[in-house]
């Protein structure tokens, strides 16, 4: 066999140049695979809302006063209320994680298929990655904004529009921010172990799998 035969059996170098598809092809991907599975992408959803929401929740009563001869008591119980909020978001960490690894068992297929047209490993995470984002942030801010809606109203009720002063709003506002990029990252976390799952499937294994 000549060289020039061994060459041609070779993959060419720019066949990986090909085959790696943009990012917006990323995104398009990604935001189609999100509305086919809307009831899943839901309940995944609905983890991060809730413990973010729970989080929001606690760390909101840190932007109203303590008065009284309670402060003490009170401060504990906002102490524990933040132990509780931190178990909270371990809980959701492990719930997105379950979820998003019954997503990749559902996608056999469809993973096998990518993979057989030419689709990257890096390709197939950063799919996962950009789903894990998009729910990670409007699940986030979603539960900021409900967390923080309830603890404000009920001041509101208790205290009046005295609440508002100081630095109220500064205080919400780093707080909006805090809980946004929390969730986001507890969801990109969790989202590692699946997409790598999915990125290492071998494409026959994954086109003979029967869910």
């Amino acid at each position: 066999m000549s060289a020039e035969e061994l060459s041609k059996m070779q993959a060419p170098p720019q066949v990986r140049q090909q085959i790696q598809l943009p990012w917006s092809k990323a995104w398009q991907i990604s935001i189609k695979s999100i509305k086919i599975r809307l009831g899943r992408s839901l309940i995944t959803a609905c983890g991060i809302f809730l413990g973010i929401s729970f989080y929001g929740s606690v760390r909101a009563v840190a932007l109203f006063p303590i008065s009284g001869n309670t402060s003490a008591e009170a401060l504990a119980a906002l102490h524990r209320q933040q132990w509780l909020a931190v178990m909270a978001l371990l809980v959701c960490f492990f719930g997105i994680m379950n979820a998003m690894l019954m997503s990749v068992t559902e996608r056999f297929k469809e993973i096998g298929t990518m993979k057989c047209l030419g689709a990257l490993d890096s390709f197939v995470v950063r799919l996962f990655f950009i789903e894990a984002i998009l729910m990670g942030v409007f699940a986030s801010f979603a539960g900021w904004l409900a967390g923080w809606l309830i603890i404000t109203l009920v001041h509101l009720i208790s205290d009046g529009v005295s609440i508002f002063g100081g630095s109220f709003w500064s205080g919400t506002l780093w707080l909006m921010v805090q809980s946004t990029l929390i969730g986001t990252l507890i969801t990109l976390v969790a989202a590692i172990p699946p997409a790598v799952r999915a990125a290492q499937m071998p494409p026959a294994v994954a086109l003979r799998s029967e869910i």
